[in-house]
């Protein structure tokens, strides 16, 4: 391994991004200070669906990045062995029946990839992963995926915290808020809300929807697509489903303990925003995706719900990564995407391995920061 050339960072933002990546610089013999406005995963890793795939059609490089992420989970599960909040029972997915549809030509796609894929008439569902209603699938065809899974982010990050005491991270959760200190052109700590200076190294900002603002804090462009989620989480119930399912109308995970936790982008639109920043959610939004839901899974069952939350999803723009230092403020690094659960484990080693070699990592040179502003 590389000599480090940095022995101290600060990270702002404990959710998976911060916190793996913080996990990492230590096993590197790096020292961390790990800050959040308040307890832990208490963003957009709290509330995402956490489906592991690199399903349909992306940029190569997105695919790649991807993949490795779904290969480190599969280390952890060999290493932790048996939970019931990591799991790989594959993935199902449909379209609507009309001019959207794209199962056919997603099916070629993955095919054309060697991503394991199975095309099938709904009246084959049941053969190959039990629990659905197969006279929901529209479109006369879905695609399953054996080897996509699920993880609860809450679990995972829990998990990290202890490696991250046990290698000696200091986790600062009461002091609000923080921003970046500048001092000689480049980042040398940060000050939270309470006053307090932390001073290190590098700085990694990995606040989910919060990083394009404070990038832009800081001089850098990033541009935004984060739109507002909702995710309901049901009350336990007995139930044979165990794949992902991902639907026109709705999306359903199994999680710990016999629940579901469910989203669909119609449900999310239907959330208030109000300037205080609070959401407010109607009583007909929950139950209408309780019921579809329940439309799409064996036997119907009624769903009743256990807990919600509404909040803002990262997204960048144009749907990629943003990932790696500010080209305008040395030490400075930022971790801003979608699809953060399949690329929690991976990006935090990457991350790690920049912020401490000063090292660019090729796996990384599509999703720079620097782009929007080429």
């Amino acid at each position: 391994m590389p000599d480090n050339t940095i022995s101290s960072a600060v990270i702002i933002g404990a959710g998976i991004f911060g916190v793996s990546t913080a996990v990492q610089l230590l096993r590197r013999g790096v020292s961390v200070v790990l800050v959040n406005d308040g307890p832990v995963a208490n963003g957009a890793s709290g509330r995402s669906l956490s489906w592991l795939n690199s399903a349909r059609m992306r940029s190569n490089p997105y695919h790649l990045l991807r993949m490795a992420g779904i290969d480190r989970y599969r280390t952890l599960a060999s290493r932790i062995g048996p939970v019931d909040w990591l799991r790989f029972d594959g993935g199902l997915t449909w379209d609507a029946e009309d001019e959207t549809n794209e199962i056919a030509a997603a099916y070629a796609h993955e095919v054309s990839l060697a991503y394991d894929a199975q095309h099938l008439a709904p009246g084959d569902v049941a053969k190959v992963t039990p629990g659905v209603d197969a006279s929901a699938i529209t479109g006369n065809a879905a695609i399953f995926n054996p080897g996509e899974g699920w993880v609860d982010l809450p679990s995972l990050i829990a998990l990290l915290l202890a490696d991250f005491t046990a290698l000696g991270g200091t986790l600062v959760t009461t002091e609000g808020g923080a921003s970046v200190i500048i001092e000689n052109d480049r980042a040398a700590g940060v000050q939270t809300k309470a006053g307090v200076r932390h001073m290190a190294d590098a700085v990694l900002i990995a606040t989910g929807p919060a990083v394009p603002a404070m990038a832009a804090d800081l001089g850098a462009i990033i541009l935004d697509g984060t739109p507002v989620a909702l995710l309901l989480t049901t009350k336990p119930i007995d139930h044979p489903l165990k794949a992902v399912l991902n639907t026109p109308r709705v999306a359903v995970r199994p999680a710990p303990g016999g629940a579901f936790v469910i989203d669909a982008d119609w449900a999310a639109d239907e959330v208030v925003s109000h300037a205080d920043g609070s959401y407010e959610v109607k009583d007909a939004t929950i139950s209408g995706l309780l019921a579809e839901a329940s439309r799409v899974l064996a036997g119907h069952p009624k769903l009743e719900l256990a807990s919600y939350a509404a909040g803002r999803k990262p997204i960048p723009e144009d749907g990629d990564p943003v990932l790696g230092a500010l080209a305008n403020l040395p030490g400075c690094h930022v971790a801003f995407s979608h699809s953060g659960a399949t690329l929690g484990l991976i990006v935090g080693e990457l991350t790690a391995y920049e912020m401490a070699t000063g090292e660019r990592h090729p796996l990384l040179e599509t999703f720079r920061p620097e782009r929007f502003s080429a």
